[in-house]
């Protein structure tokens, strides 16, 4: 097995109030419903297990699940990182952060994420495969952001 890690970075304004944007972030279910790939997060206090359905990663086919644990501080950020129970093993992660701050037009949106897969390829395929993480991460980046403008009725400034 090889560690492959991706991350990506993103600033908005949206034209919705930091605490209508709030009260998604801190819904698993409507996480999970905005984000591609993702069937379902169970919410279990400060833990929530995140399960992905089949990612394609140069034929490799992967359903990750990954626990992180969640750090509210509203209504000003949320942060998540990588936290298994205890004597367990998950070949995958996240960590990251959303910030919110009060804008003129509405809110200010910051996110950063890294994800980070166990593969069974080796090491040589490192810059393939960190190329498609990238992409399969933009991806879902870019329709989760759809996802919550439209559930918002908000729209990017």
């Amino acid at each position: 097995m090889t560690r492959f890690t991706a991350g990506t970075q993103a600033q908005a304004v949206i034209t919705a109030s930091r605490e209508a944007v709030w009260a998604l972030l801190e819904d698993p279910d409507a996480i999970a419903d905005m984000t591609p790939f993702v069937r379902r997060i169970t919410a279990d206090g400060e833990h929530w297990t995140w399960d992905l359905s089949g990612l394609d990663v140069l034929g490799v086919k992967v359903s990750p699940t990954f626990t992180e644990k969640m750090t509210f501080d509203k209504p000003e950020r949320i942060e998540f990182h990588h936290d298994p129970p205890a004597g367990e093993t998950e070949r995958s992660a996240v960590e990251g952060w959303y910030d919110l701050s009060e804008h003129e037009r509405g809110c200010e949106l910051r996110t950063s994420l890294e994800i980070t897969l166990d593969l069974p390829l080796p090491k040589l395929s490192s810059k393939a495969v960190t190329a498609t993480m990238k992409g399969v991460v933009a991806k879902m980046g870019d329709r989760f952001s759809a996802n919550l403008l439209e559930r918002l009725g908000a729209e990017e400034v």
